[in-house]
């Protein structure tokens, strides 16, 4: 089967790769220059198995209207006049309801699993060297009141099978030394044990050369114009380069993986995606001192800040700004990661030489991504994975596969079967 892939981030790349292995013939086609260069370039960079939850639950309501009207809000709604946002924000009041969120977390986290096991099988069959790391994530807390809830959501955890140690500060800083000037202000933290970290663009670039490697053919610069259609099946892809040629690309299936514009793309052949473009923040900072830097990912949960240790570098990245598919940066968003990093971990990094960055993620409103068969026979979706994309990844691209493939994935799961 020839399969024609929409997309080269982490869900497109992957895709591809899992395709690939299945015995398909692949192309991928993206309108950027190489691998990985839009919402998977510069993420918080962690792999978080421990924080199914989506965005969407009975507390963000009352969270996000004390968060009105502040530039550095860590989720901010910029209202426009704009069906699809005021759809995508109806939507996620609707997932905020106590059930829905209890099922869109137990989706997230089987799926999360799954995907880090499919990841590990995948590094060690690959060998892929992403500035990987296993030490786990440390959310942090603040107050007494935040640590008094931690029993409840470490039960939840564990009924899925995910590990975790809710620690004390003396406990917080034997793990990651480098929280020992803050830990008077935090309550405790609680410990994912298995979580992982890596740099999702490298993962990118370096899983792309694999796939070359094994036949996949990749066709950069070119953008999506309009599907053919033959007897209500997709027959071929109609592109654009960067000197302004077109051409058809054929093919037997087609994947969408194309993140936030995934819904402008499947809206031209007559589907609906609930997905709407969330901006977040990124900070990439060289660090200036290796032995204090901390070898373990952090996670504010009270600022929504994530924090990583890529190689020799620290990456902070966190807030959500719901403002369509503007790109442009705001500074405020920016400064109050340099600010977090500078408060949090003084005097170990270099922020005068900070890389800032802001891209477009793929959220659904419940966070549960969107895979499988769309209305059309031949497309199949692999979008919508909002903040969950490089915990996803690996997992949602082999279970796609394995739909495309007849198979049904075996997990619990809102699957497009």
């Amino acid at each position: 089967m020839e399969v024609l892939v929409i997309g080269a981030g982490l869900s497109g790349v992957t895709s591809a790769w899992y395709l690939a292995q299945a015995g398909c013939k692949v192309t991928v086609v993206d309108r950027q220059p190489g691998p990985g260069l839009e919402t998977s370039f510069a993420n918080g960079g962690q792999i978080s198995v421990s924080h199914p939850e989506p965005w969407a639950n009975p507390s963000a309501p009352a969270t996000v209207l004390r968060w009105l009207g502040r530039a550095d809000a860590p989720l901010l709604f910029r209202f426009r006049p704009d069906k699809a946002q005021w759809r995508w924000s109806l939507g996620f009041l609707r997932e905020c309801l106590p059930r829905r969120t209890a099922r869109n977390t137990a989706a997230i986290a089987n799926l999360a699993l799954y995907s880090q096991h499919c990841l590990r099988e995948l590094r060690e069959s690959t060998g892929l060297e992403y500035e990987a790391g296993s030490g786990g994530i440390l959310h942090l807390f603040h107050t007494r009141k935040e640590i008094a809830q931690l029993p409840k959501k470490q039960r939840i955890l564990q009924q899925f099978g995910i590990r975790s140690q809710i620690l004390s500060r003396d406990e917080m800083v034997h793990i990651e030394p480098s929280l020992a000037s803050i830990a008077p202000r935090l309550a405790g933290a609680l410990h994912g044990v298995d979580d992982e970290t890596g740099n999702a663009h490298l993962f990118c670039k370096a899983l792309a050369q694999r796939c070359v490697e094994a036949g996949v053919r990749f066709m950069f610069d070119n953008t999506v114009q309009s599907f053919d259609f033959v007897r209500g099946q997709i027959h071929g892809v109609r592109i654009m380069d960067s000197y302004n040629r077109s051409g058809v690309l054929r093919a037997d299936a087609f994947v969408l993986a194309a993140g936030s514009y995934s819904a402008r793309i499947a809206q031209r052949i007559g589907e609906r995606l609930p997905i709407y473009p969330v901006k977040g923040y990124s900070i990439t900072v060289p660090i200036r001192d290796l032995e204090r830097a901390p070898h373990v990912s952090l996670t504010d949960e009270s600022k929504r800040i994530v924090c990583s240790r890529l190689g020799n570098n620290i990456r902070v990245a966190g807030t959500a700004e719901i403002n369509g598919f503007d790109l442009r940066p705001n500074p405020a968003r920016s400064a109050a990661l340099v600010a977090w990093l500078e408060t949090h971990l003084p005097g170990i990094s270099d922020t005068s030489r900070a890389e800032h960055w802001c891209g477009l993620r793929p959220a659904t409103p419940s966070n549960v991504p969107i895979i499988g068969h769309s209305q059309i026979a031949n497309l199949y979706f692999n979008t919508g994975h909002g903040t969950l994309g490089w915990t996803l990844a690996c997992g949602s691209a082999k279970s796609l596969t394995d739909i495309m493939m007849g198979q049904h994935p075996g997990l619990d799961f809102p699957f497009r079967l």
